[in-house]
């Protein structure tokens, strides 16, 4: 991309910028919708000074990781989940853990709620957080850096022409595809309409004719189970 178009290029791609923000998701109290596009427009300059029209990537699909990976490097700076959230997201997966390996089934919302002591609008904001967090990285959420960090370093660095690398991104699609196919067909679904039809929850919503909140909860739940099927492949 060429200088003198620089301005002409950033006004014809800021509906990329919009598509990005529309697929984050943050609480209003950290940021409002002029921070993530002012952030957003960052990343798509950076990206019509960096492509490279020889490497036959198109440019809306480089613009798009680098805009997202602007924002989210600046979400992850300054918008962290609460203590009390991260403590109790730690205690949800603990009783998961816990009922599963004792029920050898997958646990239910009542068990869950059983085994913590809360109710189900607690379990909910516990499964809001998880949709949280995988909105900003799933690869965090499913892949803790003391399991493997390498599992994190393959989503996040796509230029590496290592052929181990290659083999264990694939072997981690085919173990992520499995663990998918354990999902209900609703969590499939609404995973399939977020992450490959590049949805937002309220297209989904309207899709499902459900709320909102609801398609949240279900995104929650969804990796969550997803977390647990890929630490048993581990074991």
């Amino acid at each position: 991309m060429y200088e003198m178009n620089m301005e002409d290029q950033v006004i014809k791609y800021l509906p990329l910028v919009e598509k990005v923000i529309a697929r984050i998701t943050v609480k209003s109290s950290d940021y409002d919708y002029e921070d993530l596009f002012n952030t957003g427009v960052i990343g798509l300059i950076d990206a019509l000074k960096k492509f490279d029209p020889q490497k036959k990537v198109p440019f809306e699909s480089y613009a798009y990781v680098r805009i997202r990976g602007t924002i989210i490097d600046e979400i992850r700076s300054h918008g962290r989940l609460s203590r009390y959230k991260f403590d109790n997201l730690t205690r949800y997966y603990r009783a998961k853990q816990e009922l599963e390996q004792e029920l050898k089934r997958e646990a239910t919302d009542k068990e869950l709620c059983s085994k913590l002591q809360i109710n189900q609008k607690k379990l909910n904001d516990i499964y809001d957080s998880l949709h949280y967090m995988a909105s900003i990285s799933l690869e965090d959420v499913l892949f803790s850096a003391e399991q493997s960090p390498s599992r994190q370093e393959i989503f996040r660095d796509k230029k590496t022409g290592d052929a181990q690398e290659h083999l264990l991104e694939t072997e981690m699609k085919q173990e992520l595809a499995a663990a998918i196919s354990k999902l209900s067909e609703r969590e499939q679904l609404v995973l399939s309409l977020y992450y490959e039809q590049e949805m937002t929850l309220k297209e989904i919503s309207l899709v499902l004719d459900v709320s909102i909140a609801r398609v949240s909860q279900i995104h929650g739940r969804a990796v969550g189970k997803l977390k647990g099927f890929m630490e048993e492949n581990d074991d």
